[in-house]
């Protein structure tokens, strides 16, 4: 299934693996796999033909047809025509099948989804990040060949797939979740409070999940905080939420004074913030601010939606339904909470739609070991309330315009989430038109390779394709 682990893998295959490891460890940042480890260290890798298949480009929603796609390194050097392709170039038969760009996830928690709550706050941290480098194969295994971390220490993690050491998505980084006190990243325990001058971190801060910050200039210190650690984004919470333990939805958190310096803070680094929130009162407050990516926003109303438009602001959407893939919550005011999100789920969709809102697509798995494998399922449901095109576009080339917006603070070169002449090499090839069956984004036995910066991540098309 993959490299070097399990069975039904081409030679070729588990010799890219080893000689992509290698050439990544020495020079300490990926590189595209080639056919053995001692052409990879000497040569640059041999062009790689993928042939025979329709082309979904992220953006159009007819496939294009007669074009195969030759990789060169790690990005697209261009669509040639059918049949055309240099004589040197490695092929890859991919007759019947469909290519499309490798899905991002634009709200995700690389350390956060695949654990219960009770362990991400008690356990050590190198057993969270272990587990976090597993879920990081599992995630890039199911067609996400990036995401968007929305909190959580996932700079190491990053790192270490950066340089060919686990493999996993591409990671745009927010950092640590900045809070107020009582807010939606306050994770301490009622016998912690109050916190005084001289009061220890929590855990959740010394682990690097939430930085609690109250008044301006400690909101500037957190935010700076995370971008010197590395952060392509800076994500604070500026309302209630479902799964806290003190704040309903209803709250609002952060003064105007205090948002205005996160963003601040990050515009002097050339980025932008991203807001956690749901109701109307929340999102204009922060759009007033300078936030530029409202991260839920199940609650609003049209006058908002009007001014996210307005803005140039982004709505990142999430398929909060309340039903079995639904994040887990116990308590019956967090069910309750959670419903009434679900109700303005399909109403966010539709004001997004009507008023011109750009839409980013993530997910948003919580805590929730046994629900990330749902990620492809979780995003085909937008397509009850938008067209398939338009969903694979947000999910692709539309979450690939977001994340370019963190500028000279994007951690990697674009362009990404397409299928074009100079795009990173970032590809699925499906076994059936996504346009018209958008389930298989769902179902990864039916992506039959998967590649990552031109490195195959996964192939079962069989070895008889590559010649």
């Amino acid at each position: 299934m993959h490299l070097g682990t399990r069975p039904g893998v081409s030679r070729r295959t588990v010799l890219s693996g080893i000689a992509g490891s290698l050439v990544a460890a020495a020079l300490g940042s990926p590189a595209r796999a080639t056919t053995t480890a001692t052409t990879a260290a000497a040569t640059a890798p041999a062009p790689l033909l993928l042939a025979g298949a329709r082309i979904f480009d992220g953006h159009s929603a007819q496939l294009l047809q007669g074009r195969d796609v030759l990789v060169v390194g790690e990005r697209i050097e261009e669509l040639v025509p059918r049949g055309q392709g240099p004589a040197d170039a490695e092929i890859v038969d991919c007759s019947g099948k469909v290519i499309m760009p490798g899905l991002i996830d634009a709200h995700w928690h690389s350390l956060l989804a695949a654990l219960p709550m009770p362990v991400a706050m008690t356990a050590d941290i190198g057993y969270i990040h272990l587990l976090a480098a597993q879920e990081a194969e599992r995630t890039v295994l199911r067609g996400f060949t990036s995401i968007r971390d929305a909190g959580g220490p996932s700079f190491a993690l990053k790192r270490a797939i950066d340089e060919g050491r686990f493999p996993g998505p591409r990671i745009w980084p927010s950092g640590a979740m900045i809070t107020q006190t009582g807010g939606h990243g306050d994770f301490r325990l009622r016998a912690e409070i109050p916190r005084g001058p001289l009061s220890p971190l929590s855990a959740a801060e010394i682990a690097g999940i939430s930085a609690i910050a109250d008044g301006v200039p400690e909101v500037l210190r957190r935010a700076r905080e995370q971008l010197l650690l590395g952060a392509s984004q800076v994500k604070i919470m500026v309302g209630g939420g479902v799964s806290s333990q003190y704040d309903p939805i209803d709250v609002q958190q952060f003064t105007t004074a205090e948002i205005r310096a996160a963003v601040d803070a990050a515009r002097d680094w050339g980025t932008y913030v991203a807001a956690h929130v749901y109701t109307s009162e929340g999102i204009l407050r922060a759009i007033e601010c300078g936030v530029m990516s409202i991260e839920h926003g199940q609650l609003a109303d049209a006058r908002t939606a009007a001014a996210m438009a307005e803005a140039g602001a982004w709505w990142s959407l999430q398929p909060f339904l309340a039903d079995e893939d639904a994040n887990p919550q116990a308590s019956p005011e967090a069910q309750a909470a959670q419903r009434e999100i679900a109700e303005g789920t399909a109403r966010a969709v539709e004001l997004a739609r009507s008023h011109g809102v750009k839409i980013a697509l993530g997910t948003d798995i919580l805590f929730s070991p046994d629900r990330t494998w749902t990620e492809g399922r979780q995003l085909a449901k937008f397509a009850r309330f938008m067209p398939a095109a338009e969903v694979l576009a947000s999910a692709t080339s539309g979450n690939a315009e977001l994340l370019a917006l963190s500028g000279q603070r994007s951690p990697y070169p674009g362009p990404l989430g397409v299928v074009a002449a100079g795009a990173q090499a970032d590809l699925l090839v499906l076994d059936a038109d996504p346009l018209a069956d958008i389930e298989i984004i769902g179902d990864p036995a039916r992506m039959r390779l998967i590649m990552k910066a031109g490195a195959i991540v996964k192939e079962t098309l069989g070895a008889a394709s590559l010649s």
